[in-house]
């Protein structure tokens, strides 16, 4: 095909110019391909016809199984499959992926490839998108750095944190400074409101509704209003949020737009102006180092800042949140920036008083720009009562762009050919002060932004040939993110499962019962500390304490490398909660179970069972490596372990109305008459196995004794035949009787 296609691109130029053939050849990309679009172009048309072909191979079911049963068509679908297999296994090895397709175990050799082709994909696309980092100029070799604390940064001169650069070339290295912040003060402890960490329901804080077309509703009004909180003193023991519940329940008024979105009716009959539809002449941004910086940590600072907020007409937003040391998570920073100037608002010394940007904020005539909001809206709405109105997300416009990658960076360099530095991006922000190096991250991330929103609404109408429906679009799906609500983490008795099913981890009841315990204490003690499951006890840390199952202490740090100090310090209550689990009959749960029905239902048959049943292929008779100390003794095969189970069973066997029988009665009559003998392969077989040769041999005891069924059976069949003779005349007698009496009668 390479060599046909050769010809063509040969032939397709003026016949008498070989100088310019011999030119293709030699700047061709690969044999056969000129440059990239065609190879592109001959790939797509290849991917076209295999899949047009494989849509005329037989359907899975009845019609597969039909041409299955031909041994040509199943030759020809292993041979292919080998192919395949084979063709995947080099790719993969070029990539430097686990590539051993083939070979592998008939009963999970599926599962294991399909796992071996996610993991390849990742690995290549990874790869993919760090060439397309690489060809588009954005240097991701970069290592992470972290944030300072009061303690004075360190210098470190090392060869992961250089900094390559023009300055290699000259021999010389520009270093960072590693800094750290260990001994930063709970910023928690300065909140005038206490954070919230029930488990109950969020309620939405706000309790004024600056730019309202339907007002707030009252019961949202009465149970957010602090002086209202004040007339209740029985409820300042509890958190607002449940002295709310509480106080609702006892004057039994109607909340039903309590948890509804306080902006909704504003934001379904938000209607977008036609000179935001229409091409706008982009704006360049000022340099960094003309424009004006201010950090607001005051009250008369956030003041001014919202009364020139409700003078423009766009303003763009971003936020910087932590949570490792808290359990919802703290907005530490907030940077806003205008076409003049920046701003960098501290939000963890303004939390209580944030809420007066919500004039500002919810201006329908006001465009906020963010860029990927979905996180925003949400801790907003959680910290400071914050919603927006009239948004657009950057992030959304690139996705409706289709650009290469849709992260900030990318939009930095792409229109504004600016290298961003995002060292910082994971960094503790609730350090104070600020190092120089945070703030001028902060700040870029929105210096730049209204630019780049003027860019992007100019490509989405040239993109659409001029008409507004794309742009459009954006702002539809800018607008359906403003609707999101924060939703609390709740707790409940089946949290642990869905954690399990994520980790595809195969418990027995031990392991099980400590996965569940260990998960409610780790989330208890989170709420109570205000920390992270995280900063508590780490998920893999977690499985490998159930997995162990420790008999001391001891064994519980062995298992956590670093030990959390949490673990550490309560490091008896965990034992106490390990030593509950082993207390556990050591049943095997079946995963198909659990999965299917959202958790297993309380009782299976023992390990020891399944270790003998012919039909499950993973133990065997001989299999002693899964006995337990919980196992029964050794047992005989004359039937007594069944007779005894029954026994055991029928004590809780239930009554003939099943109207009346509880759910524990009910499955054991589902046991009892499921249940068979796992030692009946033992035990001698009913069936009598005679010699055909044997019955006519007249010397052989089997002659004999067929000879007298036989003599047996001719008697019985005599006797029948008696039987119905006397029958018959029986019956005759008393027909002519009756026939008789009729006659006299007449």
């Amino acid at each position: 095909m390479a060599s046909s296609k050769k010809k063509g691109l040969k032939s397709s130029g003026p016949k008498d110019s070989n100088l310019d053939t011999n030119d293709e050849d030699k700047t061709e990309l690969c044999p056969g391909f000129r440059d990239v679009d065609a190879f592109v172009k001959h790939g797509f048309g290849a991917v076209l016809s295999a899949t047009k072909a494989s849509a005329g191979l037989p359907q899975a079911g009845d019609e597969y199984d039909f041409y299955r049963s031909f041994p040509g068509f199943q030759e020809f679908c292993e041979s292919q499959g080998d192919k395949l297999l084979h063709c995947m296994s080099q790719i993969m090895q070029h990539h430097g992926c686990r590539s051993h397709m083939r070979d592998r175990n008939k009963l999970t050799g599926l599962e294991e490839r399909f796992d071996l082709v996610v993991d390849s994909n990742d690995v290549i696309l990874e790869r993919v998108g760090i060439l397309l980092d690489e060809a588009d100029g954005v240097n991701r070799s970069q290592q992470p750095v972290m944030p300072a604390g009061f303690q004075p940064p360190k210098v470190v001169v090392s060869s992961w944190n250089r900094k390559v650069d023009a300055s290699v070339c000259s021999g010389r290295s520009e270093t960072f400074r590693l800094l750290h912040a260990k001994n930063i003060t709970r910023p928690q402890l300065k909140f005038k409101e206490k954070v919230d960490n029930s488990n109950t329901p969020f309620i939405p804080k706000i309790f004024i509704k600056p730019n309202a077309v339907k007002p707030l509703p009252s019961c949202k009004t009465y149970f957010t209003n602090k002086q209202m909180r004040k007339e209740r003193p029985e409820d300042l023991d509890v958190p607002a949020a449940l002295a709310d519940f509480i106080h609702q329940q006892r004057t039994q008024e109607h909340v039903d737009d309590m948890f509804a979105h306080p902006y909704q009716y504003e934001l379904d009959h938000l209607t977008i102006p036609e000179n935001l539809l229409s091409k706008p002449e982009p704006q360049m941004h000022k340099p960094v180092a003309e424009t004006k910086l201010s950090f607001v940590d005051t009250l008369e600072d956030l003041v001014a800042l919202n009364e020139k907020l409700c003078k423009l007409s766009e303003f763009a937003v971003d936020l910087e949140h932590h949570s490792y040391r808290s359990f919802l998570g703290l907005t530490c920073l907030m940077q806003i920036s205008t076409r003049e100037e920046d701003f960098i608002i501290d939000t963890l010394e303004l939390r209580s008083e944030m809420y007066i940007l919500n004039e500002a904020f919810t201006d329908p005539s006001i465009v906020k720009v963010f860029h990927g909001a979905d996180s925003d809206i949400e801790w907003l709405q959680r910290d400071f009562g914050l919603y927006v109105v009239n948004l657009f997300d950057t992030h959304q416009a690139s996705r409706a762009l289709n650009l290469a990658r849709h992260s900030l960076d990318h939009l930095l360099k792409h229109f504004c050919n600016v290298d961003s530095d995002k060292r910082y991006q994971l960094a503790d922000w609730r350090v104070r002060p600020l190092p120089d190096e945070m703030v001028q991250y902060a700040r870029t991330d929105t210096h730049y932004l209204l630019y780049i929103y003027d860019c992007v609404r100019v490509q989405l109408l040239d993109f659409n040939h001029g008409q507004p429906g794309l742009l459009q679009s954006v702002w539809n799906k800018s607008s359906s993110i403003s609707l999101k609500k924060y939703v609390k983490p709740i707790y409940t008795e089946e949290s642990y499962l869905e954690l399990q099913r994520k980790q595809k981890k195969s418990f027995n009841t031990q392991q099980l019962t400590a996965f569940r315990l260990l998960f409610a204490w780790r989330d208890k003690l989170a709420r109570q500390e205000d920390e992270s499951t995280g900063y508590v006890l780490p998920t893999h840390m977690m499985i490998k304490i159930s997995e162990e199952l420790p008999r001391e202490p001891q064994g519980i740090i062995a298992c956590c490398n670093p030990v959390p100090p949490l673990v550490r310090q309560y490091n008896n209550e965990l034992h106490l909660l390990v030593q509950q689990a082993r207390e556990m009959p050591l049943l095997k749960v079946r995963k198909d179970e659990w999965q299917q029905g959202g958790m297993f239902w309380g009782f299976f048959l023992p390990s020891w069972y399944y270790k003998f049943n012919p039909e499950v292929p993973l133990f065997g008779p001989h299999d002693t490596s899964r006995v337990s100390e919980s196992d029964p003794p050794q047992i005989s095969a004359d039937g007594k372990l069944h007779a005894h189970l029954c026994s055991l069973l029928k004590e809780v066997e239930i009554k003939d109305d099943q109207e009346s029988s509880s759910a524990a009665q009910m499955k054991a009559r589902r046991i009892i008459e499921s249940f068979e003998n796992p030692f009946r392969m033992y035990l001698p077989s009913t069936d009598v196995h005679v010699n055909k040769n044997a019955k006519f041999d007249p010397s052989s005891k089997i002659f004999e004794i067929s000879k007298r069924w036989k003599l047996q059976s001719v008697e019985q069949q005599q006797t029948e035949l008696e039987a119905k003779k006397k029958a018959k005349q029986e019956a005759k007698e008393m027909a002519k009787k009756q026939t008789g009496n009729r006659v006299n009668l007449l």
